[in-house]
């Protein structure tokens, strides 16, 4: 899933970035409000990291300004400050969650996910579909019993399927979901992922689950299109 993180610390930033980007989040950074509050504004993220103490505007009016503005991504907000009333003043402007630093990455991960499942018609941290399973927590995936090493990034195409079966799912979805900012639209890295998964998910299973629709994208169904 693709995650905006705002946080001014560059060295916590790099370090979640790069968590993160190990558990297969795309993730754009954002060093202060204002221009946390614009990339939010301008794309589609499913999740936000919202650190308070924030240059140019704090976390609070930026969360504040995203709720204001209709864009209902959810937030999980992280703060050095631990008293109650910070925490209730962070919730009533619109945030989801609240983590105190210092966190464990653990932690963290927990909540994201369940944050994103949550805001989904997702529940449970276990999807089946079709007979094949994909826990998020163990990051293990198995189809008719069979277990398939996916990638990091071949994890997340198939999470982004699996919570979509049946749902045609295009190019520049994928996009805008799996890969950051620094992404080159005119690669044919969709196209690679999406053969590589194939390959695994498909090639010694039947039904194929995985369908090109023409002009459209992709569709994850046991009948196609």
């Amino acid at each position: 899933m693709r995650v905006l993180l705002i946080e001014d610390g560059f060295r916590i930033a790099a370090a979640l970035a790069k968590s993160l980007r190990a558990e297969s989040f795309a993730v754009d950074i954002a060093p202060d409000g204002l221009k946390g509050e614009e990339l939010a504004s301008t794309n589609t993220y499913d999740a936000i990291i919202l650190d308070i103490l924030l240059p140019k505007q704090d976390g609070w009016q930026t969360c504040r300004n995203l709720r204001r503005k209709g864009i209902l991504t959810p937030v999980l907000m992280l703060t050095a400050l631990d008293e109650v009333g910070d925490r209730i003043k962070g919730l009533d402007t619109g945030a989801d969650d609240y983590l105190s630093k210092p966190f464990h990455f653990g932690e963290l991960l927990a909540r994201l996910r369940s944050l994103v499942r949550r805001h989904s018609a997702v529940r449970s941290a276990v999807l089946e579909r079709f007979g094949l399973q994909l826990d998020l927590n163990t990051r293990k995936a198995s189809r008719g019993g069979v277990e398939i090493t996916l990638s990091a990034k071949e994890f997340a195409l198939l999470e982004l399927f699996m919570m979509n079966p049946e749902k045609v799912i295009s190019r520049e979805a994928m996009m805008a979901h799996l890969w950051d900012m620094n992404f080159a639209p005119k690669s044919n890295v969709v196209e690679s992922f999406v053969k590589f998964l194939r390959q695994k998910v498909d090639r010694d299973f039947e039904p194929p689950l995985i369908h090109t629709v023409r002009g459209a994208g992709y569709v994850f169904s046991e009948k196609g299109r």
